[in-house]
Parts: structure tokens; sequence; C-alpha cells
């Protein structure tokens, strides 16, 4: 038993001693390690609510369209640059695949000829990966590009990166909007409350 006890002091505690000097000194370095650890702790605490703050600023009417470069589903890039004078759509959705989700991807895809009749270009993004975003489009035949923005360069500059509720959780993650541009790049229309199975007639309102 005292072989097992002076096993467990010297190879998982070795700062503890049997020895009152040693042991005092034990104390005085959790304390170090602690007060070290609270300290980070509370730093990161800090600069997560200052990043939180600045990606709170959605962007609204009147704004124009920011300046992008995304990875579409194909390992494609987009340049938003390419979008000059032309009607432009950019919904944003939080997960690929999911119910509310597909509901209004396919909603979008149904009505796409209607809404290329009338000028729009579609740009779908989320922060899924691109083979994620691959598969999304394959399975229900989307005729636009989405985007893979994994690193939120995009989500960012549109500001849809936010606190959320979900059954009495707060959590970070996009919130559910589009973004309407004219020929000029100014935001003429923001959906925040989108009706995914209808999606499309609210743009077109």
């Amino acid at each position: 038993m005292a072989a097992l006890s002076a096993f467990h002091s010297q190879s998982f505690c070795p700062i503890f001693s049997s020895r009152k000097k040693d042991f005092r000194s034990s104390r005085a370095a959790d304390f170090d390690i602690y007060s070290t650890f609270h300290i980070k702790s509370t730093m990161q605490n800090l600069r997560m609510n200052y990043f939180c703050v600045k990606i709170e600023i959605m962007l609204k009417l009147g704004d124009s369209l920011p300046e992008f470069i995304g990875t579409n589903q194909n390992g494609e890039q987009i340049d938003s640059q390419n979008f000059k004078g032309k009607k432009l759509v950019v919904f944003f959705y939080p997960k690929a695949s999911t119910p509310g989700c597909t509901s209004e991807a396919c909603n979008l895809r149904d009505n796409y000829s209607v809404l290329k009749q009338k000028g729009f270009q579609l740009i779908g993004v989320s922060a899924d990966s691109e083979k994620r975003q691959k598969n999304f489009s394959d399975k229900y035949e989307l005729p636009f590009d989405i985007i893979a923005d994994e690193n939120h360069d995009v989500i960012n500059k549109f500001g849809v990166w936010q606190l959320k509720k979900f059954m009495g959780r707060e959590f970070m993650g996009i919130v559910r909007t589009t973004f309407v541009f004219d020929e000029n790049g100014i935001c003429i229309q923001v959906i925040d409350k989108v009706k995914t199975k209808d999606h499309a007639a609210q743009i077109l309102e």
C-alpha cells in the first residue's frame, strides 16, 4: 500500500510531497496555474463578446453589395464583382439538407425560371463544407450556386452570424435571411422572416 501511495504521488502528482514545505510550494503553484487559467479564460470571453458585438451588424436597406469571393459546391470561385449591372438574390440558410433549408432551396429551384425571367441571379450561402454543399446541390438538383463559407468570410460581411435562441438554449449561428440587390448593387429588400415553402413569392413581391 505504501508503495502504491508513493507511485501515485510521484507519477501522477509530482508537485505534491509528504514534506509540508513542498506541499505549501505545490499549493502556491496550483494558485498560479489557476490564476493564469482564470485570466486567460476572462480574456477569451472578452474577445468573444467583442467579436459577437462586431458581427451583429446586419446589412440593411440602402447598403451596397459587399465585395466577396466565395467557393461554390463545385470548387469554383464566385466573385461578387461579376454581378455588377445585374439583380442579385443572396440567401443565407443555417445548414444544408435540413428540413427548413431543403424546403427553401427547393422552392427557389421550382420557381427559378420565373426569377430568371425577372432578371434575378441567385446565390445561396451557408457555413457548410464544399462536400456537403455538393451533396445538397446534387440531391435536389439545384440550378444555382451555393457557397461553402466555412471561414464565415461572406457570412460576416452580411452580418448574419448572430445570437440565436432555440428551446431555451442560446448559441451563435446563421440567421436565415435573404438580401435582394438591384442592378446598381444597392440592397432593396431584406427578408428576415423567410417562408421556406413560399420564399420565391416573397422575393417577387
